[in-house]
């Protein structure tokens, strides 16, 4: 018996391996095995099983890691369709979609070779010799071992492995297995009494440890249990090897938080009447759930979920970063309870893998996760929310560039489930399938409680430069109302979306820039850290204390970042309490709510932050946001650059006002003339899509075409020339549905030591950009292009 096996490789092709006997009768399509793919071994998924022998002598399948499939046939098509829609090997997309590293573990077993064994049989490390290497080759004469067991009894096993393996004594090979969760940490874990021990011998500290849990009833924290029974870790393990005892790695600790469910609004219940409608109907179903900021959007997801949970089906609920996702499972861990699964970046390898055990197992009935989360194993699945819709975030940048929300709307399609898109500023595309009837549009124009929408100012940089002849970060508007929001016990938060103290360092003298030696960019000076930094490759250096280039020692720092921003406004209000958060300030898993709870607690007057700051949180107490340049974005190589701008000034602004005090907004600008910030200051998406939607259909970009960026990257320019001018000819004559523009510099044209050319392709036929984006990557590798020199993005979010 054969396998077909897909495997991690940009290829797109499976691979035939041979059945062992002893797993003829265990591999299914679906599971994963590990198998030697030239000289490494890799995890790859059975796609079929059958008895066609390979024209040339297929390797054996060495191990199976699954003995159920982690993959459906469901999902398999689903990763089918995925592969073949943003032109991806299958392989690569099966990578993404498994929860690879967090559910088996790599490690080294060392084994004698042939030379190794003959040197102890001719007793060149006799039984005498007890020196080290001695040791362990008679260690190894037993039997393979790993290194991390070998490290355990032998202080210095990794120096002899290395020495004896140079040798040729010892052959080392990879291993991959299934991760045994009874590894964990004591902290993960969580045990309670299953059986007695009658008739078995137990040591004293597994009969201690046995008794306390049959006179405890309950699940108890392992490493909680120490202050009871001495070595509790050690004899929880055991107990449960011995099945006397249930042991399970317990997700992360996250607090419930949120408030208990309350009458919907008309605007609400109308929106969860006909979503509950569909969701009876058992039938597929799209809907776009159109509310304004602060208007109750995540109270008619709860509704729906319950609805869906009564009905005896699954729910998933999709966030754009992993940043909301704490804040939003908070409510539904309030109002689900134990139901609910995190599927969250900050759990350790083990947590995330007894999260995707439940989900898999039907123990949890709602899942709460940011874009991967899409590919959950979800039993009876009827309802898939995503929320934030139109955030960039949801698009993956590296292969498989695929994008959560269209693969959500495709699952829920085929599942015959029920899909919502919510957003306050819903992309141009989703707004447009409303139109055209693929979506059903449900509106909540009016926020909860009959709050008002916050006011808006807009100060016009240019005058308050002439009245002040001073070229400032913040106007006299803003100061004033900060002051006033201190005074009163609110609270502020100031967007400004760019990192960094300074933009770059220019030099007075000769107008030289410091730029990235890997990157077309120039480097951004940040001050706390005392060094200039590419945020492309993260390149470093000192600030020179001189020109480079003319030797001038007259350096000028230009721009403003977030960091200078919280600088400035420790200088203009001394008594005011700042906290800053970017991705700078937020290096670990953890800052992000650390510093989110100290403001939602009122440690903080002023929150300045990036894009991070504006999107989803619920905090009363802001009644002011100032925006200090709505310009940011605005002049960017992009055709969407006035969408985002609108959406990220509108979603920033719904941040005040979300209590019983009316919020406000000061929004400061250079250009208050541009229709993108004036309809973000009346908070007006009706207008800003009317106008949006017909510089959109007569340049025909999307919604009115598909769209695909074709990258090539080279570390020599003229070979990226070369690359993307063969790819425009072979494009040549292009279909009459199609136009191909290009190739041409990309916008960054050189990115960590690469060049980069992108062409560009429109076309009205959705199946023939297909046809000739395939036949795009099979140019490049007839001709044996690197593995990394084509980039193909269907549907790209950004042409940068």
């Amino acid at each position: 018996m054969f396998c077909d096996v897909s495997l991690p490789v940009p290829l797109d092709q499976a691979f035939t391996y041979a059945l062992p006997a002893s797993l003829q009768q265990r591999v299914k399509a679906g599971a994963r095995v590990v198998v030697a793919f030239g000289t490494r071994k890799l995890t790859g998924v059975v796609l079929a099983v059958h008895t066609q022998a390979p024209r040339v002598r297929a390797r054996p399948v060495e191990k199976l890691i699954d003995d159920e499939p982690i993959f459906d046939a469901a999902l398999l098509r689903l990763a089918n369709w995925v592969a073949s829609y943003y032109c991806a090997p299958l392989g690569e997309v099966l990578r993404s979609m498994a929860p690879t590293s967090a559910e088996t573990s790599r490690s080294k077993v060392y084994a004698l070779t042939d030379l190794g064994r003959d040197m102890v049989r001719q007793s060149l490390f006799g039984a005498e010799d007890s020196s080290p290497q001695s040791r362990l080759l008679r260690m190894l004469e037993a039997r393979p071992l790993s290194a991390g067991y070998l490290k355990t009894k032998l202080d210095d096993a990794a120096r002899l492995l290395k020495a004896l393996e140079q040798k040729g004594f010892v052959g080392a090979e990879e291993d991959i297995s299934a991760k045994d969760p009874m590894r964990a940490p004591a902290e993960q874990l969580r045990v309670r009494f299953a059986r007695r021990g009658d008739g078995l011998k137990l040591p004293k500290v597994e009969r201690e440890l046995l008794a306390y849990l049959e006179l405890h009833p309950g699940e108890h924290g392992v490493a909680e249990l120490e202050a009871a029974v001495k070595d509790a870790s050690r004899g929880a393990r055991a107990l449960a090897r011995r099945g006397l005892a249930a042991l399970r790695v317990a997700p992360l600790a996250m607090a419930a938080s949120g408030r208990p469910p309350h009458a919907l609004n008309t605007w609400q219940q109308e929106a969860f009447d006909k979503i509950r409608g569909q969701l009876d109907s058992g039938k597929f179903g799209a809907f776009l759930l159109q509310g304004v900021t602060g208007s109750g959007k995540t109270e008619v997801y709860l509704n729906a979920i319950d609805h869906t949970l009564r009905s005896g089906r699954a729910a998933l609920l999709l966030v754009p970063e992993i940043a909301l996702t704490p804040a939003m499972a908070g409510q539904f861990l309030h109002r689900f309870g134990d139901r609910v699964a995190i599927l969250h970046s900050a759990f350790s390898d083990n947590e995330r893998a007894e999260q995707w055990r439940r989900i898999r197992n039907g123990e949890a009935g709602v899942v709460v996760g940011t874009r991967s989360g899409v590919f959950a194993p979800i039993q009876k699945l009827g309802l898939i929310i995503v929320d934030e819709e139109h955030d960039q975030s949801y698009k993956q940048q590296e292969a498989p560039r695929y994008n959560g929300r269209d693969v959500a709307v495709v699952r829920a399609r085929e599942l015959g489930a029920c899909v919502v898109v919510g957003s306050a500023t819903p992309a141009l595309e989703t707004r447009y399938n409303v139109e055209r009837g693929k979506y059903t549009l449900l509106e909540l124009p009016e926020r909860v409680q009959g709050r008002p929408m916050p006011a808006v100012e807009l100060v016009d940089m240019r005058e308050e430069f002439l009245q002040t002849r001073q070229m400032g970060t913040f106007s006299r508007r803003l100061l004033e109302a900060l002051d006033e929001r201190m005074e009163a016990g609110e609270q502020t938060m100031l967007l400004l979306n760019r990192r960094g103290f300074s933009s770059f360092v220019s030099c007075r003298a000769c107008g030289e820039r410091v730029q990235c030696p890997n990157c077309a960019v120039t480097l951004t000076y940040h001050r706390r850290d005392k060094r200039l930094l590419c945020h492309y490759c993260n390149y470093a250096e000192r600030v020179p204390e001189r020109c480079k280039k003319c030797e001038s020692e007259y350096l000028h720092f230009v721009g403003t970042g977030a960091e200078k921003v919280e600088d400035e406004l420790h200088k203009a209000l001394p008594r005011a309490r700042v906290a800053r958060m970017d991705r700078d300030t937020v290096t670990t898993k953890r800052h992000f709510e650390t510093i989110l709870h100290g403001f939602r607690e009122g440690n903080f007057d002023i929150l300045v932050g990036t894009q991070m700051i504006a999107k989803g949180h619920d905090i009363p107490n802001v009644t002011l946001v100032g925006i200090v340049s709505a310009d940011i974005g605005l002049g960017m190589p992009d055709f969407r650059a006035a969408e985002r701008t609108f959406q990220l000034l509108t979603q920033a602004s719904g941040r005040a006002g979300r209590g019983t005090i009316p919020g406000r907004v000061i929004l400061q600008t250079s250009n208050p003339e541009h229709y993108a910030v004036r309809l973000a200051s009346q908070q007006d998406y009706a207008q800003f899509y009317e106008k949006e939607i017909v510089f959109r259909r007569s340049m025909r970009y999307p919604p009115f075409s598909a769209l695909a960026n074709i990258l090539v990257r080279d570390e020599v320019q003229e070979e990226a020339l070369r690359k993307s001018t063969e790819l425009e000819r072979m494009l040549r004559p292009e279909p009459k549905e199609m136009r191909v523009m290009g190739p041409a510099p990309a916008p960054v044209p050189r990115l960590k030591n690469e060049f980069r050319y992108q062409l560009l392709l429109k076309s009205s036929d959705r199946k023939k950009l297909n046809e000739s984006l395939h036949s795009v990557r099979r140019f490049a590798a007839e001709r044996k292009w690197g593995a990394t020199s084509l980039v193909i993005d269907v549907d790209p979010v950004s042409l940068l």
